[in-house]
Order: C-alpha cells, then structure tokens, then sequence
C-alpha cells in the first residue's frame, strides 16, 4: 500500500537534536521515541524534548504493531535510573516530563517502585516541571497502579491502542477490561489525577467499533484522549490495512469533545506523548485551542490516496 502524501513527514533540523542524544547517551538511558521508531522523533528531538523509556529495552510482552524488542528483561530493575532520568530532564530544562517503560511482567510489582522513584526525583530536580506517566497495565494489579499515582504525577496515561474486537491481533498479552479498569481506577481512587489514553486507527477497525471504544473511556473516566494512525515499523509487524484521511480525525476530535472528554486530540502523526506539555495545556484551559493541522504536520492532503472503512 503506497503511503499517502499527507504522511510524507519533512525531515527536522538537525541542530537540536545533538543536544538531546548527548543528554540520553550521558546517563545511559533509552527513550521511547527511537526504541519504538517514532515518526516524530526528529522533530521532537529538534525541540529539545525526548520521552524518556525506563525499566530497559526488553519487554516481557510482543505486541504486534511495537518496534521495542521482546524476550525475557532478566528479573532485576536498576534502582540507579530514576536519578539518572532526573539529571538528563534537568539538563534539558523540560518543562513537562514524559515518562514511559516497556512491560515488565516478570517484577512483581510490573516496575512499579521504579515509577515511583523516578516521579519522586524529578520532582526533586524540577519542581516547576508538569509530569506524565504512560504505564503498562501492571497485569491487573491495582496496588502497583497506585503505587505510581500516589507519587503524584499530574497525567496518568495507559494506552487501550486498538478497538475490542482486535486485541487478540493486536495486543494478545493485554486485556480490554482489564485496561479500561484501570483507567477508571486512576478517575475513582486519584482524583487529582489527569487520565489519559490513546489508540490507533488503521489497523483494520471499523467507525462504529471506534465510537464505542471511545464510548468505554468515557464510561471509565478517561479525561483526555489521542488518536493518531498506526504505521507498520518493519515487514515483520502487523500491516497498515487503511490510512485515514485527515478530515476523519478532526470529525472523531470532534465527536470526542462533544462525548465529554475534556480534550481529543487527533492527527495522522499523533502519539501518546507527542507535544505532551502542549495537550495537559489544552485540558486545563478551557479557552486553549488547538487545531488538529497542529497535529498532522502537512498540508497536503490526496484526494485519490485509498480508503476504505471511514468514508
């Protein structure tokens, strides 16, 4: 399937982006942005900003749209990370962390004291600074989710990536209800937190199986919402079964706010935690405004591109 102009995505300065391999490379971390092959990664890296990846490289879990490498992570976390994550936001002066880790399903707590840490240190090291975690499910276990939240980040994200009927594809270690309990867990017992989550298109849904799961989150509690299009990272990936004009997720944006999440935000090259201080933004203000070309990079939109399940 021949990729549509409108996800022709220029390539980013250069500049900027020495600054912040230099930071990761320093303290021996791993960001999300190159592990998981993000389309956005030299822009945000441009930016002087990175989603810092913790708990290693190695999930314990193979999802079949995930560039991040799977196998067995070795049982042990490395208690020296969260200080290390600290150090390398603060020598690129973030303003709003994003935190993110493979699955650890061999920890007994999915790594959840190492979250924790790292929430903790980073707010000793930035304390003007907005912080994001975007966690695994922790296999159900809601001791380990508020173990993270009671650290006090001020977003929650847990990703539910693809509708019902395709989790067996797309994620077969995960569990539908047992994510959405989550979300609804963090919006009962943490308030105070912001509750977030993402997922796909692309992959072979339907609208009306795209309404309900946003229908669930809703239901769950789910605050704030991303939706971008799910580009395969190698042959050995699932495979694009659609790519979705432009227009369909300012009209899923719409339907979004309109269904009571405070805000959707919705584009081709959108991601969990692309622009991530930008979006917390947009929830808290009322008057914000963000358009969904903010999001898609491009101008260029082709008529005779294919697609089939939203027209």
């Amino acid at each position: 399937m021949i990729k549509p102009q409108w996800l022709r995505k220029p390539p980013a300065p250069f500049a900027g982006s020495t600054r912040v391999r230099g930071a990761i490379a320093r303290q021996g971390l791993h960001t999300v942005c190159r592990q998981a092959r993000c389309p956005n990664m030299g822009q945000c890296y441009s930016r002087g900003t990175a989603t810092f990846l913790i708990l290693g490289d190695v999930c314990s879990r193979n999802c079949g749209f995930c560039a991040i490498g799977h196998g067995k992570p070795g049982g042990v976390a490395d208690i020296g990370e969260p200080e290390r994550v600290a150090q390398a936001a603060a020598e690129l002066g973030l303003g709003h962390v994003v935190v993110t880790s493979v699955t650890r399903d061999d920890l007994p707590d999915g790594g959840a004291a190492i979250f924790a840490a790292t929430i903790g240190a980073l707010k000793a090291r930035l304390p003007g600074a907005t912080l994001e975690v975007l966690t695994p499910d922790f296999a159900g276990n809601m001791e380990a989710v508020d173990t993270v939240a009671t650290a006090g980040p001020d977003v929650f994200n847990h990703n539910m990536e693809t509708v019902r009927q395709l989790y067996g594809v797309v994620r077969p270690q995960g569990d539908y209800e047992r994510s959405l309990q989550l979300l609804a867990h963090i919006r009962r017992f943490h308030p105070g937190v912001i509750a977030k989550s993402g997922f796909m298109l692309g992959l072979g849904e339907t609208m009306p199986q795209v309404e309900r799961l946003m229908g669930d989150l809703v239901h769950a509690g789910c605050q704030v919402a991303t939706i971008g299009q799910y580009l395969a990272p190698s042959k050995n990936h699932l495979q694009v079964a659609e790519y979705i004009r432009p227009e369909v997720f300012g009209q899923l944006s719409r339907l979004g706010e309109q269904m009571g999440f405070a805000k959707v935000f919705a584009g081709p090259f959108v991601r969990s935690s692309y622009m991530a201080g930008e979006l917390l933004k947009g929830a808290l203000v009322e008057s914000s405004s963000i358009s969904a070309e903010e999001f898609t990079d491009t101008a260029t939109r082709d008529e005779n591109s294919e697609c089939t399940g939203y027209n």
